[in-house]
């Protein structure tokens, strides 16, 4: 594929900077969000598809779980490909190809999505719209080879919340659907977002660019890791965006199976929390610009402990209004954190390599080099926590038939990240430049 090459990325060098890369670096950063906001809605087009699904399809709610389970996991699996795709064929060509390849899942739903249909065939294209998950690993990636560390926490911020924005989006679109037309009409769904694969397709292969410097390392996917960060983040982030997209894609049906929602009424909630979860992801990446992002994420996992705290009572008293309020409040913290937690990530490493004497250019290469490999294996783990809540309310369910349960083991993690955070990054000196390292603000 023919792309736009961009020979030499400097980012580092303010006046470089000032006089190009800034200017170059936001349009590449708009235009990602576009793309990976689409590539969100397709992972997540289950969260909606099984609202449509009436008993005439022959599924109960553990069943519906299981397909939502499906489309997790092979999204939270093609993260790690995806990220060193950047690399391989350019931000720009990947981008276009991933954005185009979200026409395959599409089309396949619009064909199937009708009573008769076998549960194998529901299952297999859920699969398939995990694809749509890996479309952030790949733009994270990018979008972090564009800009400089000092800008990182809200480039990252507003790149992965204009992206999670499409979780409450394509639920917005289904909630449209129902509330005109009733839940027999999914494939209008599907409908409204052919074309708007196509117009990320084709606005990524206009606007983008790919930087030549970026390279797969494999040096640096090893050290990446062995290195016991990359794998203390990747907890974290199982706590923050695992509980994200876990609770996006479960949130309707844990509204319809243990509360008695109509397919309407849980349709007119869904979507409150991941929209809130979204829009407030940059801040905590902009928190974290400022007070340090480990500071920000040990107070989100304490704010998270007590959410679910709220939500186990309401769950027990079967109160839906409260219910709804520790749970929104989940989205919203889920959101900092997410922003916080990936701000931490290419922090580390820039630390790290100051530590071993690097001056601060070399230091600030060595950061972008191991967090670039870093960032797809930990969004990959992260991602593999949305599984495992869906799997844990499938059992739940199953058992007792509430979510009760499952939130008592979340609230049980939910403290070991909490630990973590202040063991590693606060109760001793950690890895995190000073300002006087870095010459700007603390991170």
């Amino acid at each position: 594929m023919a792309g736009r090459w961009i020979e030499t990325w400097e980012p580092e060098d303010e006046t470089f900077w000032r006089e190009k890369g800034e200017r170059v670096a936001r349009r590449n950063l708009w235009f990602s969000v576009l793309s990976e906001h689409i590539g969100f809605s397709i992972w997540t087009l289950w969260s909606v598809m099984v609202l449509f699904m009436g008993p005439e399809y022959g599924i109960d709610p553990a069943g519906k779980f299981f397909l939502i389970s499906t489309a997790t996991l092979v999204g939270a699996l093609v993260r790690v490909p995806y990220t060193f795709a950047v690399a391989r064929f350019g931000g720009r060509n990947w981008t276009v190809f991933s954005a185009v390849s979200l026409l395959v899942p599409t089309l396949a739903a619009f064909w199937v999505m009708e009573p008769g249909t076998s549960y194998a065939t529901f299952v297999a294209v859920a699969a398939l719209t995990g694809i749509g998950g890996g479309n952030f690993a790949s733009s994270m990636t990018n979008i972090n080879a564009f800009f400089p560390l000092r800008r990182k926490g809200w480039a990252l911020g507003l790149n992965a919340g204009g992206g999670n924005i499409g979780v409450p989006v394509v639920q917005l679109v289904g909630l449209l659907v129902i509330g005109t037309l009733g839940a027999s009409h999914p494939r209008i769904v599907l409908g409204v977002y052919i074309p708007l694969i196509v117009l990320a397709g084709a606005c990524a292969a206009l606007y983008m660019d790919n930087l030549r410097p970026v390279k797969n390392d494999t040096g640096a996917a090893l050290e990446a890791v062995r290195d016991p960060h990359t794998w203390i983040m990747a907890v974290l982030y199982i706590g923050t965006f695992g509980s994200f997209i876990g609770y996006s894609f479960a949130f309707g049906l844990v509204l319809q199976t243990q509360f008695g929602r109509t397919p309407l009424q849980a349709a007119s909630l869904t979507f409150i929390g991941p929209l809130l979860g979204s829009l407030i992801r940059p801040v905590g990446g902009r928190l974290a610009d400022r007070y340090g992002g480990a500071r920000i994420t040990l107070a989100t996992f304490a704010a998270m402990a007590a959410a679910t705290g709220v939500v186990i009572q309401a769950s027990g008293n079967a109160s839906l209004p409260v219910f709804l309020t520790g749970f929104t409040a989940l989205f919203v913290l889920t959101g900092l954190g997410n922003g916080s937690t990936y701000k931490m990530i290419p922090g580390i490493f820039h630390a790290k390599a100051l530590a071993r004497g690097l001056d601060a250019e070399a230091a600030a290469a060595h950061g972008r080099r191991l967090s670039g490999a870093a960032m797809g294996l930990i969004g990959a783990v992260g991602a593999l926590g949305g599984l495992a809540i869906n799997l844990a309310f499938r059992q739940s369910f199953q058992a007792a038939g509430t979510g009760t349960a499952a939130f008592w083991s979340f609230l049980a993690f939910y403290g070991v990240c909490f630990t973590l955070t202040w063991a590693v990054y606060l109760r001793r000196p950690a890895p995190v430049p000073t300002r006087a390292q870095l010459g700007y603000a603390e991170v």
